[in-house]
């Protein structure tokens, strides 16, 4: 697809380098998967990922409903990772993210936000170039992130299929999913078997169109365990804040879920009741839509370091 740059891993074992390609896929995460590849906690794997059409729009004639939807939404794995078991968080620090130097976009009637009023399907192709997507005559500068990552589900969740979040993460599309940025998983099966795909060059919050610019890309982890910490949802640590991931079936529901998991780790990292807790959410959490076209809607709840770090919070847990 285009080429890696090889990288060592920094924890436990340097001599070991992990690479990943992305013909070996799922389509859907279950409570029990076949791994691919096995890892140590501390170490570093690059993984090529696929784009949500696994590369099948070559031009922008072709209509996005015709293409084979038998194989939408690849993630590239599973991968298991040695120490990890039930009760555990898999901490997946995003190193570095590559995409290709061109993407997909595409308006499909009927689907996203206003699909009511969208007539005709169209597809654009966008050229990548120097960190910039050329559209129209406009320069988007690029934020490369990864829109499906996630781990096995648990045994009272089932199978999850790729375009669709949940308490596993999943097709989260959460922009902050993105370089430099850390993303923790409750563990629920033994190994963790983490899969990711679904990368994008650029995407407004919200991806309210159906798609955001659908790249293949290259993507460079470190995965390590933490023992015996529990979360309910996904959490992803920036340089300013602490993230809870939720989903529901409508954005209210996505909304109660990140707003109650917010309310409880506060609760106990700050050693506060619920109403104290409830109160300082209400005035310095800030609610943000990650996606409202998937199968399950998506929010995240931003928590201020200047509240609590995202490591002081984890120690509480």
């Amino acid at each position: 697809m285009f080429g890696y740059t090889s990288s060592k891993a920094v924890i436990l074992r340097r001599d070991i380098v992990h690479k990943l390609i992305g013909d070996k896929v799922i389509y859907t995460f279950k409570t029990e998967m076949e791994p691919v590849l096995t890892m140590k906690s501390g170490e570093e794997i690059l993984v090529e990922t696929n784009d949500c059409f696994f590369q099948q729009i070559e031009s922008e004639e072709q209509v996005l409903m015709e293409v084979d939807f038998d194989h939408i939404n690849p993630a590239t794995g599973p991968i298991y990772v040695e120490e990890a078991e039930p009760g555990d968080l898999l901490k997946v620090e995003i190193l570095k993210i590559d995409v290709a130097d061109k993407g997909v976009a595409g308006v499909v009637p009927g689907e996203g936000i206003l699909g009511d009023k969208a007539k005709k399907p169209i597809i654009r192709i966008i050229p990548i170039k120097d960190g910039y997507a050329h559209y129209k005559g406009l320069k988007l500068p690029i934020k490369p992130m990864v829109g499906v990552i996630g781990v096995a589900p648990g045994d009272e969740d089932g199978e999850c299929p790729t375009e669709t979040p949940w308490k596993h993460g999943g097709n989260m599309d959460t922009t902050d999913i993105a370089q430099g940025n850390t993303v923790y998983f409750p563990v629920r099966q033994k190994g963790a078997l983490l899969a990711l795909g679904d990368c994008h060059a650029i995407m407004g919050d919200g991806e309210i169109c159906f798609t955001g610019l659908e790249v293949p890309a290259s993507v460079k982890l470190r995965v390590s365990v933490i023992k015996d910490k529990k979360v309910t949802w996904p959490l992803i640590e920036t340089k300013d804040s602490t993230m809870v991931v939720a989903s529901g079936d409508d954005v209210d529901k996505a909304i109660y879920n990140a707003t109650e998991e917010t309310v409880e780790l506060l609760s106990k990292a700050l050693d506060m009741d619920f109403e104290e807790t409830y109160l300082l959410t209400s005035i310095a959490v800030h609610m943000k839509i990650s996606q409202v076209v998937d199968p399950r809607k998506t929010i995240r709840s931003e928590i201020p370091h200047a509240i609590i770090t995202t490591e002081k919070l984890l120690e509480k847990l």
